[in-house]
């Protein structure tokens, strides 16, 4: 783990998110973890790409996308989290109870896998999601995705019992897990 470097995103750097962000598109789970497509990705502006890194860039108060980058400066993994407030609405609708983060878009590179990699960027995650003072950190994930439902249960999370049904593809749903502070 020591020839990693993990950091925030800087705003500037919205061409190597751009790259990695089509890369897990590509990937052949993609359809279960992502809800987009790499075509509809791909269409985007640069003008997107730009606006998107600066959201969740260092410093970004609401949102903090974190990356792995290799010992030869390319990127290998990455995870954003998203500070919700309470009183607010989820993307799906949903009430928002608590202050919350919500971890979205985990990718590592398939030739990092099974490297430890994937834990560090989460301890990356909760670190920032527990240092804004959140009460909990949750994701969603598709109830078909078994690889990505291991892991998670691996580094704490725990299911909550609400299923978001996926308006995009009916008769699908995604999972909530949940991992409350303290249990880290």
């Amino acid at each position: 783990m020591s020839s990693y470097v993990i950091r925030s995103v800087r705003a500037g750097e919205w061409a190597a998110a751009k790259e990695l962000r089509l890369s897990a598109l590509r990937d052949p789970v993609a359809h279960l973890a992502f809800l987009e497509t790499y075509e509809e990705a791909a269409a985007r502006p640069d003008s997107f790409w730009k606006e998107r890194t600066a959201g969740g860039a260092e410093g970004a108060l609401g949102t903090q996308q974190i990356i792995a980058e290799g010992p030869d400066g390319h990127w290998v993994g990455t995870l954003t989290v998203l500070l919700e407030e309470p009183g607010t609405t989820d993307w799906a609708g949903l009430p928002v109870e608590l202050r919350q983060g919500h971890v979205v878009g985990v990718f590592v590179r398939p030739e990092e896998r099974g490297s430890g990699l994937t834990e560090v960027l989460f301890d990356a995650g909760l670190e920032w999601a527990w240092g804004r003072e959140a009460e909990r950190v949750r994701l969603i994930v598709h109830e078909e995705n078994g690889r990505a439902q291991r892991f998670y249960r691996r580094v704490g999370f725990v299911p909550s019992g609400r299923t978001v049904p996926l308006p995009m593809a009916p008769g699908e749903n995604e999972l909530e897990f949940v991992l409350e502070r303290g249990r880290d």
